[in-house]
């Protein structure tokens, strides 16, 4: 299921939101290297965000690399027999950097779309708390995954998790509001969801996700969970505002 629009118009120009997917984009394609593997593993492994790093506090050493890129996920130690392949780096502020970071074109356009359809009416609470809510969100949703895979030497890259903690406050605002999504089963269609539906769908899908797919699953949940939250948070210190705009048909 994949969110087209919202019939929910926001209140003012979605500066905050426009940035940070202006962002992602420069960043994906004038910063991060594309076509050559190696020099796309070097990056990754030189600014994102890894579990082990975080954990050790301290950046992965050559051999731990060289484990990961055989095929050991987890090779993370507790002791480092080797020097440091990017001894400079800091390991916590690349869990800020990865929120900006992405894997492929798919994986960009398909969070900066997310982003659009739910970001603006978050923004409209507010744009500096938006911007703390949302880069609170990632650092929830890393600290999730963290959390679950301490030992993990992968790369973290994405705004996934993130998105996922506007997309759950974004439940608790507006869970009525339809939204134009496209369906791909069997067949091809278009569907007027309600909020509660499409996003509660999305978050159930979680849980199923197939864990060879490489997919922080875990952190969508995590910043989805955090998002509920602060959601519940807005919705208590601000009265209830109309959102909705009549639509042709009616929504499920």
């Amino acid at each position: 299921m994949i969110p087209l629009k919202d019939y929910n118009p926001s209140r003012t120009m979605p500066v905050v939101t426009v940035v940070l997917i202006a962002a992602c984009v420069a960043i994906f394609v004038f910063v991060q290297p594309r076509g050559d593997e190696g020099e796309e593993a070097e990056f990754s492994y030189s600014t994102a965000a890894i579990p082990c790093e975080v954990i050790k506090a301290r950046p992965l050493s050559d051999s731990e690399v060289g484990q990961t890129l055989e095929g050991d996920t987890e090779a993370c130690s507790d002791r480092s027999e080797s020097r440091a392949v990017f001894p400079g780096k800091s390991v916590y502020l690349a869990v800020l950097y990865s929120m900006f970071l992405h894997g492929s074109w798919p994986h960009l356009l398909g969070n900066m779309l997310f982003l659009w359809v739910f970001g603006n009416n978050i923004e409209d609470r507010g744009r500096p708390a938006y911007l703390a809510f949302y880069v609170l969100a990632g650092l929830v949703a890393t600290a999730a995954h963290v959390a679950v895979q301490p030992n993990s030497t992968v790369p973290l890259v994405g705004a996934s998790g993130a998105i996922a903690g506007v997309m759950g406050a974004y439940l608790v605002l507006f869970p009525n509001v339809r939204i134009r999504t496209l369906i791909i089963l069997f067949f091809i269609t278009f569907f007027d969801l309600r909020a509660k539906w499409l996003l509660g769908a999305w978050f159930v899908l979680q849980f199923f996700t197939n864990p060879s797919a490489g997919v922080a699953w875990v952190a969508h949940v995590g910043g989805f969970v955090f998002g509920v939250l602060a959601g519940l948070v807005w919705r208590a210190m601000s009265p209830p505002e109309p959102y909705e705009t009549p639509v042709p048909r009616p929504a499920f």
